[in-house]
């Protein structure tokens, strides 16, 4: 069997506040802790030895785009689904109402709520749960917590491939070809021979440079976005900084990665798994290949060694996931 495996970011209370790590004897510095059964704090793993050909880490970043060919809209309003089979719907908002939401209601009955930018730009969602029917529906806020139905629009999807929606940048895991962590990540990735190699260099690197951002985290506003290249720069931020600069290095490294968030306990918090070929999607949090385990919390990580790490998580029971992106 392949080594699976599976990262684990934090992302306590994206939409209403900064993850708050629990006093488990954490601390806010970063420090290399290790990925558990992959080579210690190396960059390497066992099987270097018996390395195959050179993987390609030139970037390859999927462009979004509203191509008008199957779009719905009012005044307001334009859902453009031109491109369902690529796994995302791009919205734009042109109105002048200050809290505008995108509701998208999946297959499954699942209803994942944004906000809609300001900018009057296009913005791009993921089609995360999969074929099916989707609805979507975009709300404007009347006053205090009451918002009233400016568009709704409903249709079929049926995506071309199932790592489409988790390859794409959307608006939370946001990045283009030009973005500094693209860059990074491809470095990070040179002259390894697989994607396990390639994913292990750069848990390693977001471990040992990223520095938790208390602060930030006390004063984040509701609806906060990261910026990749932000916390690439000033190596300090919130989980969710954590968690979408590491996903879009390994989307850009045509690695499937997506971002799953739920509940930690009673802590809103979200993890990202990867795809690895002919392994498939795994949930739960630490997977055991028959020798050694694999592990990888970019933010826990980075201020508490593994023994505690390994100790929080568990068999994955604490985690409960609601949401893909």
């Amino acid at each position: 069997m392949r080594k699976t495996l599976i990262l684990s970011a934090a992302l306590c209370c994206i939409l209403l506040c900064g993850c708050q790590k629990e006093d488990t004897g954490t601390s806010d510095q970063s420090a290399s802790t290790g990925f558990l059964g992959l080579g210690g704090t190396g960059n390497k793993t066992a099987s270097d030895a018996d390395a195959g050909p050179v993987r390609d880490s030139t970037p390859k970043v999927l462009v979004p785009s509203a191509d008008g060919t199957n779009a719905h809209a009012s005044d307001t309003v334009t859902i453009d689904a031109s491109n369902t089979d690529q796994g995302y719907i791009m919205v734009q908002y042109t109105g002048d109402n200050p809290k505008v939401k995108l509701q998208i209601e999946t297959p499954g009955e699942t209803t994942y709520t944004y906000l809609l930018s300001q900018d009057k730009i296009f913005e791009t969602f993921p089609l995360s749960g999969g074929n099916g029917a989707y609805s979507f529906t975009v709300l404007e806020n009347v006053e205090g917590d009451m918002y009233s139905v400016a568009f709704e629009h409903e249709t079929e999807v049926q995506i071309e491939d199932e790592f489409l929606p988790f390859l794409y940048p959307n608006q939370y895991v946001s990045f283009t070809s030009d973005s500094a962590a693209v860059a990074k990540g491809s470095e990070l990735s040179k002259d390894v021979h697989s994607d396990l190699e390639a994913i292990t260099n750069i848990y390693h690197f977001v471990t040992q440079n990223i520095v938790y951002d208390s602060e930030k985290a006390a004063s984040v506003a509701y609806g906060y976005l990261p910026d990749i290249d932000e916390t690439l720069s000033t190596k300090k931020g919130i989980c969710f900084d954590y968690a979408a600069l590491t996903a879009a290095m390994l989307r850009s490294q045509r690695i499937p990665t997506r971002l799953e968030v739920g509940y930690a306990g009673d802590a809103y918090h979200a993890w990202i798994s990867c795809y690895v070929e002919e392994t498939g999607w795994i949930d739960n949090i630490i997977e055991f290949d028959g020798s050694s385990w694999s592990l990888m919390d970019p933010t826990f990580a980075a201020g508490t060694n593994s023994r505690d790490l390994k100790q929080f998580i568990g068999d994955g029971s604490n985690y409960a996931v609601k949401y893909y992106y």
